[in-house]
């Protein structure tokens, strides 16, 4: 075995390594606090409806359900399925979010991140300067502009958006 491989298997040791030893000792999780504040800013509807961005959603925000079928017109839900496909949901941006961290967050800084690419989509996140500049330091105060720029859909700027950037940017610098 050369030593460039040598190397190479070292550093992927070591990476699955502190995500296994992370994964132990500081679990980032989801949070009742992290649900609550989701929940409110995406409030709960059991009939399809087009949101600013004039996608069909349902549920506390969802534009796909849990077995990835995007939400139309007409699709209703109840209130039991509302609460598990959110908690599905929002366990799998969770996962999504902690996969993409490269440095360590706390619960508070996790919530936010979760928060944030459960309305913005997991792509997003993960194409954005916020997540960008969280993984060079997550201490960066310049995170919080970046949280500041997500509040427009069509090029409008949406209260409830800025409403929730300043949420998400407190409880993560909290």
């Amino acid at each position: 075995m050369t030593d460039i491989k040598r190397i190479l298997f070292f550093l992927l040791g070591v990476s699955i390594l502190y995500k296994m030893t992370r994964g132990m000792s500081d679990k980032l999780s989801i949070t009742n606090a992290l649900s609550n504040l989701v929940k409110k800013f995406e409030g709960l509807r059991l009939k399809a409806y087009l949101d600013a961005a004039n996608i069909w959603t349902i549920g506390y925000g969802l534009t796909r359900y849990p077995n990835g079928q995007k939400v139309k017109e007409g699709d209703t839900i109840s209130q039991e399925q509302a609460e598990t496909f959110f908690n599905q949901t929002l366990q799998k941006f969770g996962q999504e979010v902690e996969d993409s961290l490269k440095a360590k967050v706390n619960n508070n800084q996790f919530a936010a991140l979760v928060s944030f690419a459960y309305n913005t989509g997991i792509t997003n996140f993960r194409k954005s300067t916020l997540l960008k500049l969280v993984n060079q330091n997550p201490n960066n105060p310049l995170i919080r502009n970046e949280f500041n720029k997500w509040i427009y859909s069509k090029g409008k700027v949406l209260n409830g958006l800025v409403k929730r950037r300043e949420m998400e940017s407190n409880l993560y610098f909290s």
